[in-house]
């Protein structure tokens, strides 16, 4: 059995919503599943509007056309002011509205989306493309398509209303005073066992997660100013290569504060890429020393300079967090998906409390893109952290949103409120592990007294 799962990404469906209001795109016909066929097509969109249809080429272009009208198999053309053509040029949505809105779309039984005579998808019921710009819809067909007409899938959206929720589903307080309360509270942390100073976290996700921003946006709150300490941005490979422990400073001039952040490489689906699992197994038990440099053909061995062959609890990682783009939750990859599984079964057994990070979900949803309080009025953010919750396998009160400063010259305090809640929720689940270790300590000196007693 197929999953029907939208090869657009969540960041190019923003894009195209973005043209459209306050909408979301629902899947309706996938060609690589349904067929390349105007009779699948037919079946799958015949009636549904307003569409949006998307063709994909092996060359790595992205490109369609945007209808109000329904289809049907009249073989008539149909009037629609507002249509137009589209491609991607990298993460920028370029645009070509219809020139004579009577000749906007044409129904046609043999054929796939076609619009005007410029542009169809699912020629002849092919897996082609026929392009001729200036037929109603001015385009440079280089621009377009890269003059590669042969599909190798095409998809038609359903445009739908997008929901905000009449109440939030999670209760926040979008005040200053929160915020201080926040800061306050993780200012005053203090681990329950005396032994340990700080609570480490461990940072795992994949490339461009956003890993390293995080760090930055929660050491921008302290500082007062948007900073950027760890090395972030865009790339296809780790910009983090080595093992970083990241404290935070309690201001310019204040003092550690009793957290530590520590970055790996990122994850990458294929093999022999990104960090080694076994190097994750390593970090949790606390035998990588700050500055390793990550060897992804090769994990960490005990004769490195780095590794500690004796650790103490103050070593170890006392709370993990997976950082998850909630552009690309939708489209994980299923190696990199296989990946998380494996770290997640590794760091159950070893009984550290796990805690899911969404990243970006600014980028992801235009509800919050306008406004971040309404992140948990957003129903397109709810489907997603519920789509993170069921891949790494953890109940949904473990996933949590955060909008990292991007772009950004000055704080924000609604962003800052959702870094300080997701910092705060950390420290809270080290406190678990920290319980559960007094727990286990204490039943093994009861099991030793009552050993000694029965001697």
């Amino acid at each position: 059995m197929f999953t029907m799962d939208p090869r657009l990404t969540s960041r190019q469906q923003s894009k195209i919503c973005s043209e459209l209001g306050t909408v979301k795109l629902q899947l309706l016909y996938k060609a690589s599943i349904h067929g390349f066929t105007g009779a699948a097509f037919h079946q799958r969109c015949d009636g549904h509007c307003p569409t949006v249809s998307v063709g994909y080429n092996s060359s790595g272009f992205i490109f369609g056309g945007y209808t109000k009208q329904p289809f049907s198999q009249t073989e008539t053309f149909a009037v629609d002011t507002e249509a137009f053509l589209f491609t991607f040029s990298g993460e920028n949505l370029l645009k070509y509205p219809v020139t004579s809105p009577e000749y906007a779309v044409k129904m046609h039984s043999n054929c796939g989306p076609y619009f005007g005579e410029a542009l169809v998808l699912l020629n002849g019921s092919q897996a082609v493309v026929y392009s001729s710009p200036g037929n109603y819809y001015n385009f440079n067909a280089k621009e377009m398509h890269g003059d590669n007409l042969n599909l190798a899938d095409c998809e038609v959206y359903q445009v739908e209303a997008r929901l905000e929720l009449e109440h939030p589903w999670r209760t926040i307080i979008w005040e200053n005073q929160k915020r201080e309360e926040l800061i306050d509270s993780i200012k005053t942390y203090k681990p329950t066992i005396k032994s340990v100073s700080t609570a480490n976290i461990l940072l795992i996700g994949a490339v461009g997660a956003g890993k390293s921003s995080f760090f930055n946006s929660v050491n921008s709150v302290f500082r007062g100013h948007v900073t950027s300490q760890a090395m972030s941005g865009s790339s296809t490979t780790s910009l983090t290569t080595q093992f970083c422990t990241y404290s935070i400073k309690a201001g310019k001039e204040g003092g550690p504060l009793p957290i530590v952040l520590c970055d790996t490489m990122g994850l990458e689906e294929s093999t022999g890429a990104g960090i080694d699992i076994d190097d994750i197994t390593s970090i949790l038990k606390g035998r990588v020393s700050n500055g390793y440099q990550f060897n992804p053909s090769a994990p960490i061995n005990d004769d490195a300079p780095s590794y500690r062959i004796t650790t103490e609890l103050k070593d170890k990682i006392h709370c993990v967090t997976y950082v998850l783009d909630a552009c690309k939750i939708s489209i994980m990859p299923k190696k990199l998906q296989e990946k998380l599984d494996a770290i997640r079964r590794k760091v159950n057994t070893m009984m550290i409390p796990q805690l899911v990070l969404v990243t970006k979900i600014d980028e992801a949803c235009p509800l919050v893109k306008d406004d971040v309080k309404k992140v948990y009025r957003s129903e397109y953010i709810k489907e997603t952290m519920q789509k993170a919750s069921a891949q790494l396998g953890l109940p949904l009160s473990c996933v949590v949103p955060v909008k990292n400063y991007s772009e950004e010259l000055d704080l924000d305090p609604n962003s800052d409120i959702l870094l300080l809640s997701a910092v705060l929720q950390m420290l809270r689940f080290a406190d678990n592990y920290f319980d559960d270790v007094s727990n286990s300590s204490n039943n093994a000196e009861s099991q030793n007294s009552k050993y000694l007693c029965s001697k």
